[in-house]
């Protein structure tokens, strides 16, 4: 049948299943808004900014593993959303934006709200698309959610003229797609996993390397029975948090610059990584020269230009984690022997008992340690964690106890400031049998603190716990180790009242300044069922440790500081 080009957004929307779409209306793309007033299919979510409109997609899409959609209109609504695709894109996140864009006619001539948005979106996207007549609509649209979600997955944007979303023409919608261009490997080279397997087998100190690509492939549990299966230690990155239980025995936890002693001690002395899914990230590898230096690299990933990147790599295998682990799995089995790496464990055990993840907890001022580690207590497997980026980030990466994928949702690559609320609003959205916890900080809830409106009118009861230590933490964190207390512009003393900001806009707040008093308010918050501010006033001048300070090694940690 013939429609609208903004007919065919909609229809597009129901044919893919979408059940949420997150966005803000402008001149351009009011065609579309005007056919989503007269639908039913999906929900729409107002937001009251575009970055927050796809940070939520985005929460939504990670807390599911669908794609997320956001709508923003042309020139500032746009750009607006640009950090948001950025956010999406360095961690693998499966979205499709749509943005309005001035008529044809007028591209070029610097009309008004014009903005050369595929130009802007060209290196934070997958794939982009500016739309030029509404006959090639449903293709781009079928295409848009199929690059999106398959390979690794990634933002898709699609610009839409006005004049083609008014533009009449028959409406034929793809059943599947075929792109000459673009066919992503998904089976592993046999003979490679073959080499893998016997590398495994014959290794003494092998060690799996966990990363993103493990959650957004659905391989944790063919990872938890390798790891099991074989009684090899692993680390994980921050991006593949939850993948193996918090108290797997096997799991030596977070790497990097803010891992622990015995994960950050494993990957130094390994003789064999078994690096499944993970970009090797700087935050991850410092110094590279000395990075794993005495292991071979065993590397999967669906994305071949990942591999060999950063680091040589001895066994290459491009494939969809699922499918090759599928076939390499039984090999390592018919060959294992688990206990010919006992003594291996044995060593990483010690490192754990010499410097475990701990802090010093204190009866006169709450340490934001205790707050994560408390949550996990009272909340555990029924929370899905949202972040924004700083210090209660890490802490929450090294504290949670987290038992499942997908169950930490943060900003990893870009480490987004402002991501947490409009995330956690997202995934409130996408799993509401969960409770929506945000930690966040001083810093960042305010850089989307706006969104209140939003979950509240949407009765989305996100917790926001809010680790108030009146400083930009990290960046004062830095400024102590490495600037000598030159603490510029990182004093967040004048702040507004959190509580009363809170209930301004129709939720909840309240004031920590004890462990009882913060017992009560979780308690109370999430028995409530509304949306949540606890502003926790936490040590000023707590530090994330262990680091590994910036281009440092793995086996170079600072373990303490003192003044």
């Amino acid at each position: 049948m013939e429609m609208t080009g903004a007919q065919m957004v909609i229809e597009a929307m129901k044919l893919e299943g979408v059940e949420t779409v997150f966005g803000y209306p402008g001149g351009a793309i009011m065609n579309v808004y005007d056919e989503i007033y007269k639908q039913s299919d999906f929900k729409h979510i107002l937001t009251r900014h575009e970055q927050a409109a796809v940070h939520a997609a985005d929460g939504y899409a990670r807390a599911t593993g669908k794609v997320g959609v956001a709508f923003v209109t042309s020139g500032p609504g746009f750009t607006n959303a640009v950090t948001g695709l950025a956010t999406a894109y360095m961690d693998s996140v499966p979205m499709v934006v749509i943005s309005g864009q001035v008529p044809i006619t007028m591209i070029g001539t610097d009309a008004f709200q014009e903005i050369d948005a595929t130009g802007i979106s060209r290196s934070c996207t997958k794939h982009n698309y500016l739309v030029r007549s509404a006959r090639e609509l449903p293709r781009i649209l079928k295409e848009a959610f199929y690059i999106a979600s398959s390979g690794r997955p990634g933002p898709v944007h699609v610009d839409i003229p006005k004049d083609v979303t008014a533009e009449m023409a028959k409406f034929e919608y793809p059943s599947h797609i075929d792109l000459p261009t673009y066919r992503p490997t998904t089976k592993g080279n046999v003979r490679q996993i073959k080499k893998a397997a016997e590398a495994i087998c014959k290794a003494k100190r092998p060690i799996f390397y966990l990363g993103g690509g493990v959650v957004n492939s659905g391989s944790a549990d063919l990872v938890r029975e390798f790891v099991k299966a074989t009684r090899i230690p692993a680390v994980e990155t921050l991006m593949a948090r939850g993948v193996l239980r918090h108290d797997d025995p096997l799991l030596l936890g977070m790497v990097g610059m803010h891992g622990s002693y015995q994960a950050n001690m494993a990957m130094s002395e390994a003789d064999l990584m078994i690096a499944l899914g993970p970009r090797f990230d700087d935050r991850v590898t410092g110094k590279l020269s000395e990075f794993a230096k005495h292991a071979k690299v065993i590397h999967v990933d669906i994305d071949p230009s990942s591999i060999g990147k950063l680091v040589d790599v001895d066994y290459p295998i491009v494939g969809d984690l699922k499918e090759v682990l599928a076939v390499m799995l039984p090999k390592v089995k018919e060959c294992v022997d688990p206990d010919r790496y006992q003594a291996w464990r044995n060593i990483l055990k010690r490192y754990n008992e010499i410097h475990p993840m701990q802090f010093e907890d204190s009866d006169k001022v709450i340490k934001p340690q205790w707050v994560i580690k408390r949550v996990g207590e009272v909340l555990g497997d029924r929370a899905v964690i949202s972040t924004d980026v700083g210090q209660h980030q890490m802490w929450t990466a090294q504290f949670y106890p987290f038992s499942y994928p997908r169950q930490l949702i943060t900003s990893g690559g870009l480490g987004t400031m402002g991501f947490g609320f409009p995330a956690a609003m997202g995934v409130r959205r996408g799993v509401p049998d969960k409770v929506s916890v945000n930690f966040t900080g001083d810093g960042s809830i305010l850089m989307n603190i706006q969104e209140l409106v939003t979950a509240v009118e949407n009765r989305l009861p996100v917790v926001n716990i809010i680790l108030n230590n009146h400083y930009l933490g990290m960046v004062r964190q830095w400024q102590t180790f490495f600037y000598d207390k030159r603490y510029a512009e990182t004093d967040l003393s004048f702040q507004p009242d959190f509580v009363r900001l809170a209930e301004a806009c129709g939720g909840v707040g309240y004031r920590v300044e004890t462990k009882e008093e913060f017992d009560e308010a979780l308690e109370d918050a999430v028995n409530k069922g509304v949306v949540a501010m606890i502003d926790v006033i936490v040590d000023r001048e707590e530090n994330v440790l262990p680091m590994v300070p910036s281009g440092g090694t793995l086996y170079n940690m600072m373990l303490e500081y003192k003044d």
